[in-house]
C-alpha cells in the first residue's frame, strides 16, 4: 500500500474497511504530518486532538461491530476514519472559532453547523480548524491571528482564500480532503493556487441548515480534494436537505460519484478568457495556455469547442459590491471589538452600513437580472471553460493593502475576474488543476506553479461537470503530482 498521505479519501476509507490500516493509525500519521508541515504552509489555526481521538475510537468500534460481514461493511459511513478538517468559518461544538479575526477571540460554539454534522455522520475525523482570512472576505489568507496560508508549490506565494488553510492542508498531503466554503470563489481560488479540485455547487444543492439561513444565497459549502471522485463523494454526503429549506434541487440520477463514470459526447463548450468583472485585468499567458490545453483535449474527446462571449457589461456586476458589503456588515462582531478588525473588513462593514434597504433590494434584483442575461448570452453552450484565476498564485502580501482597502478590493477583483459571477448566477463551477508552468524570470524559471481551469454549467449541472471533469482527469492526470514539501 502507498504511504497513507498519498491515498485519496476514498482509497483511505477502503484501506480502513479492509483492515490494511486503522482509524487510530491514520490519525497518528495525520497528526505527525500536521506537526511537521502545518505551520510551514499555514494550514491550521486550532487543533482538536481529543475530539479527533474520540471520533477515531468511534470509527474503530463501528469496524469491530461490522466484523467481516460484507453487508455490514458496505453499510458503514462512506468516509469512516478519514481525517477532514473544518474551515474556521463553520461552527464545531466545543472547539474555539475565531473566523480569522482577533475580534472573535474566546468564541466557543455550543453546536455544530449542518455541514459539520454531515461530515460527522460520514465518519470523518475532525482533526483541526483550518486557516481563513477575517470573516472570509478576501481571496488571500493572511489573517492577523495566524501565519499566512501558503501554496506548497512555492512557499513565497499565497494558497488563496478564503479556504486557503484547507487547500494548503490538502496540497501538502496532510489530509486527503478538507472542508471549504465559497461565496465569491473561496473554494475555486485556493484550488487553483494549490493544484487541487474545487467545486462550487449550485444554489440550493447544499443546505445551510439546520441552524444557518441562505441570506443573499451567494455562498455554499464544499471541499478541497486532489481528485474529482473525492469531490463527487463529498457532494453526495453534503447534498441531503434539512427541514425548513426554502429551496432545493432534484438529486442526482443515482449518485454524484456515479456521475463520474458517465461519458457525454458532443457537448457545446464555450471558451472565455476575457475577464468578466474587470475587463482591463491582465491575464497571464499561462492562464490562457491552461484553457487552450483543455480546449484541445475537449476537442479530441468529440466536443464542439468555440469562443463564448462575455455575458454582460462589467458595470452590471457592481451591485455585487453592495451585497458583499452588507454581508460583511451583518457579521456578528461585538461592538467593543470593532477596532480589532483589519482595514479591509472595517472598510467593507462601514460601506455596508451605508447601503440603503432600497439599494440592497435593487442589488439582489440586479443579480437575478444578470442571471437571465447570462442564460441568453450562453444559450448556445452546455459548459463554459475559463481560467480560474487571471494570474499564478499571488506572492504573500502582494494583494493585501491595509493603507487603501478599496484598492485592495479591486486588486482582488482583477486577480479573480470570473469566480464571483458564478456565485451571483447560483450555477455550479469546478476548478481543475490541468496545467503547471514556471513563471519567474531567470534561467530556470523558478518553481513550477499550478494553473486551474474552471468549468461552469447551468443550474443543477453538477453531474455534467463531474463527468466531464473525470474525463479530463484521465486525459490530464494530476492527482499524483506532489508539491515540493517533505
Amino acid at each position: 500500500m502507498a504511504d497513507l498521505h498519498d491515498l485519496s479519501a476514498r482509497e483511505l476509507a477502503a484501506a480502513i474497511r479492509s483492515r490494511q490500516t486503522s482509524p487510530t493509525e491514520v490519525l497518528t500519521h495525520t497528526e505527525t504530518r500536521m506537526e511537521a508541515l502545518g505551520e510551514q504552509v499555514g494550514a491550521f489555526v486550532t487543533g482538536a486532538p481529543e475530539l479527533a481521538r474520540a471520533q477515531a475510537d468511534d470509527a474503530t468500534r463501528l469496524l469491530e461491530e461490522a466484523g467481516t460481514d460484507p453487508d455490514a461493511l458496505a453499510a458503514l459511513p462512506p468516509l469512516l476514519g478519514v481525517p477532514l478538517p473544518i474551515k474556521d468559518l463553520a461552527m464545531v461544538a466545543g472547539v474555539p472559532m475565531r473566523a480569522g479575526s482577533a475580534a472573535l477571540d474566546g468564541l466557543v460554539p455550543p453546536a455544530d453547523d449542518g455541514v459539520v454534522t454531515r461530515f460527522r455522520d460520514a465518519g470523518t475525523l475532525m482533526v483541526a480548524k483550518t486557516n481563513t482570512p477575517e470573516i472570509g472576505l478576501p481571496c488571500y489568507t493572511e489573517p492577523e491571528i495566524a501565519p499566512p496560508a501558503r501554496t506548497p508549490w512555492d512557499l513565497t506565494r499565497s494558497a488563496g482564500g478564503s479556504s486557503g488553510g484547507a487547500a494548503a492542508a490538502v496540497a501538502s498531503r496532510i489530509v486527503p480532503i478538507a472542508h471549504g466554503s465559497d461565496g465569491g470563489g473561496s473554494i475555486r481560488i485556493p484550488a487553483s493556487a494549490c493544484g487541487l479540485v474545487g467545486l462550487k455547487a449550485s444554489r440550493g444543492r447544499i443546505s445551510n441548515g439546520p441552524l444557518g439561513v441562505d441570506g443573499a444565497a451567494l455562498a455554499t459549502q464544499g471541499v478541497l480534494t486532489r481528485d474529482v471522485r473525492d469531490t463527487a463523494l463529498a457532494l453526495d454526503v453534503l447534498s441531503p436537505p434539512w427541514p425548513g429549506d426554502t429551496a432545493s434541487l432534484p438529486g442526482p440520477r443515482t449518485t454524484f460519484l456515479d456521475a463520474c463514470q458517465r461519458r457525454e459526447t458532443g457537448l457545446r463548450i464555450g471558451l472565455l478568457t476575457t475577464p468578466i468583472i474587470t475587463p482591463e485585468a491582465p491575464v497571464h499567458p499561462q492562464a490562457r495556455a491552461a484553457v487552450e490545453r483543455t480546449a484541445r483535449v475537449l476537442d479530441e474527446l468529440g466536443h464542439h469547442v468555440s469562443e463564448a462571449p462575455v455575458p454582460f457589461a462589467a458595470e452590471k456586476w457592481h451591485p455585487f459590491l453592495d451585497v458583499w458589503s452588507v454581508m460583511a456588515a451583518s457579521a456578528p462582531i461585538p461592538e467593543e471589538a470593532e477596532h480589532l478588525l483589519v482595514p479591509l473588513t472595517r472598510w467593507m462593514r462601514e460601506r455596508g452600513r451605508g447601503v440603503s434597504g432600497l439599494a440592497y433590494a435593487s442589488a439582489i434584483s440586479a443579480g437575478q437580472q444578470l442571471t437571465r442575461e447570462t442564460a441568453a448570452a450562453w444559450a448556445d453552450f452546455d459548459v463554459i471553460c475559463m481560467p480560474t484565476l487571471a494570474q499564478p498564485p499571488a506572492p504573500i502580501g502582494s494583494i493585501r493593502n491595509d493603507a487603501d482597502p478599496e484598492a485592495d478590493f479591486w486588486a482582488q477583483c482583477a486577480f479573480t475576474p470570473w469566480t464571483s459571477t458564478w456565485n451571483i448566477l447560483g450555477w455550479p463551477a469546478i476548478s481543475l488543476p490541468v496545467h503547471w508552468a514556471a513563471v519567474d524570470e531567470g534561467p530556470d524559471g523558478g518553481p513550477v506553479l499550478p494553473f486551474g481551469v474552471a468549468l461552469g454549467a447551468g443550474l443543477g449541472g453538477e453531474e455534467r461537470l463531474l463527468g466531464l471533469s473525470a474525463v479530463l482527469e484521465e486525459a490530464l492526470p494530476w492527482a499524483d503530482r506532489c508539491a515540493p514539501v517533505p
